[in-house]
C-alpha cells in the first residue's frame, strides 16, 4: 500500500532537523487538481531549481553546454536578457542516428525567468517522451501545473546528473556548436 501523499499545497511532516518536502517530489503528473496558490509555489520552485542549475542566468547571454559525465549534452541558450527577466530556451542533445554531426533535441523548452518574482514560466515544451504532452501550448491552469511539474523533475534530474551553468562555450566551440546542430535554432 503507497504511503498517504500530502494534499497539494502541503509540504508534509516537517521536524526540527528536516527540510520541508518540495511539492514537486510529492506529487503525480495527472493526479491533482492544482490551484494557481499550488502553481505559483511551482514556479518558484522551479526557479529555485534553475538558479542552482544556472546561478549566474541574470548575467549569461548566447549559448553554454554542459557535458556530464555520461549521458546528453545539456544547452542553455540565453535567447534575451531584460532587466527583471530572462528568456531561454534549455535542452538535451542527442547525437542523431540519421546522419553524422547531427543532433536531436529532447526535451525541448523555452523558458522564462521572473528574477524579481523568483519564478518560472514554461512557454514551449516540446517532448516525446512521457505522456505529457508532445507539444505544449495551451494556457490552461491544469496544463501549465502538467509541464512545470515536468519541469521540475527534469531540472532535479539535470542536477544529479552534474550538470552546472555556465561552463562557458569559447567563440570558436560555440561557432562549431552551431554548424553541428543545424536543426537546432
Amino acid at each position: 500500500m503507497r504511503p498517504a501523499l500530502p494534499h497539494p499545497g502541503e509540504a508534509g511532516p516537517v521536524d526540527s532537523m528536516q527540510a520541508p518536502a518540495l511539492i514537486s517530489a510529492s506529487l503525480d503528473l495527472f493526479g491533482v487538481q492544482p490551484t494557481v496558490g499550488q502553481l505559483m509555489v511551482l514556479c518558484e520552485e522551479n526557479y529555485s531549481g534553475l538558479m542552482r542549475l544556472a546561478p549566474e542566468l541574470a548575467r549569461l547571454r548566447g549559448p553554454y553546454v554542459s557535458r556530464a559525465d555520461a549521458g546528453a549534452h545539456l544547452l542553455l541558450d540565453v535567447r534575451e536578457q531584460a532587466p527583471f527577466t530572462t528568456t531561454l530556451r534549455l535542452t538535451h542533445l542527442f547525437a542523431g542516428s540519421n546522419e553524422p554531426g547531427s543532433w536531436r533535441s529532447e526535451p525541448d523548452a523555452v523558458l522564462r525567468a521572473y528574477h524579481d518574482a523568483g519564478q518560472v514560466e514554461v512557454l514551449d515544451l516540446c517532448q516525446t517522451a512521457l505522456p505529457v504532452f508532445r507539444h505544449y501550448r495551451a494556457p490552461a491552469l491544469h496544463a501549465k501545473w502538467k509541464v512545470n511539474l515536468f519541469l521540475a523533475k527534469w531540472l532535479s534530474y539535470c542536477l544529479l546528473r552534474g550538470h552546472r551553468f555556465p561552463s562557458s562555450v569559447s567563440e570558436a566551440s560555440c561557432h562549431r556548436l552551431r554548424e553541428l546542430t543545424p536543426s537546432v535554432p
